[in-house]
């Protein structure tokens, strides 16, 4: 079911949105060489609870394997849901970031993708195609628009620059709690279209990869891999439907 959101609702998701884009603002600069993931990850949760909130993706999950961090840090072929731990940013990594936060009760969600220098051309060419992805999407938003144009956006700018589209996972509703209807596929497909109204509260993330579609999730029941090894890119806002479009609430 799909749980519009009132003004009094909409002004708690936007404060948790802010306060998200903040965390990433203190964050970013800390995504070089040499850094632990563990590190950005213990500066993350202090952060987020140094100022009232919660991190909304520690321990969440099945409760015989909850999520083990407060990001989400997946690095080249690690498409999402990488857990951090002792190993080292390298040159020319790409390093997706992933964070949500409770702020009483008001669930925000967002992700980008940093190259580390030196930065290749096709590392490059693969995180601003993605960021276009993302734009794309959020351009199609409006009141009497249906899920898949937002799909529509994402799909096909991909495919036009050659590049892989994750279909096992999608973007989603959000706001009341981490994940909520509608789904938001990065692909058309035959699944629920309903119309976009005012008051949805949409998480928009284009997963897209530099070769093939495939994936497959490792061991550990989390980390999200490319079945072919290529890297993979993620940008993902949330986003309130208005009478006029758009409104974007996370920043990077």
């Amino acid at each position: 079911m799909i749980r519009l959101k009132n003004e009094t609702q909409l002004a708690g998701i936007r404060a948790s949105c802010a306060l998200l884009s903040r965390m990433y603002a203190e964050l970013r600069p800390l995504i070089v060489e040499g850094v632990a993931t563990i590190d950005l990850d213990r500066f993350a949760e202090k952060f987020i609870r140094d100022n009232g909130g919660k991190p909304a993706f520690l321990h969440y999950g099945d409760k015989s394997n909850p999520f083990p961090a407060t990001l989400c840090i997946s690095i080249n072929e690690e498409v999402i849901h990488g857990i951090p731990g002792k190993r080292r940013v390298l040159p020319g990594d790409v390093v997706g970031i992933d964070c949500g936060i409770d702020l009483g009760g008001y669930f925000s969600d967002a992700a980008f993708s940093v190259p580390v220098p030196p930065v290749a051309p096709e590392t490059e060419r693969l995180c601003r195609v993605t960021t276009e992805c993302l734009n794309r999407a959020i351009a199609a938003v409006r009141p009497g628009a249906r899920i898949h144009d937002i799909s529509r956006a994402v799909f096909s700018h991909a495919r036009a620059n050659g590049f892989g589209v994750v279909r096992q996972y999608c973007g989603h509703g959000v706001g009341f709690s981490q994940h909520e209807d509608p789904q938001v596929p990065n692909y058309v497909g035959s699944g629920p279209n309903p119309r976009v109204v005012p008051g949805m509260v949409l998480a928009i993330e284009p997963m897209i990869n530099a070769g093939g579609d495939g994936v497959t999730e490792l061991d550990d029941g989390w980390t999200v891999v490319t079945m072919d090894g290529s890297a993979s890119a993620h940008f993902e806002h949330t986003i309130a439907v208005t009478a006029d479009g758009a409104e974007v609430l996370t920043a990077w």
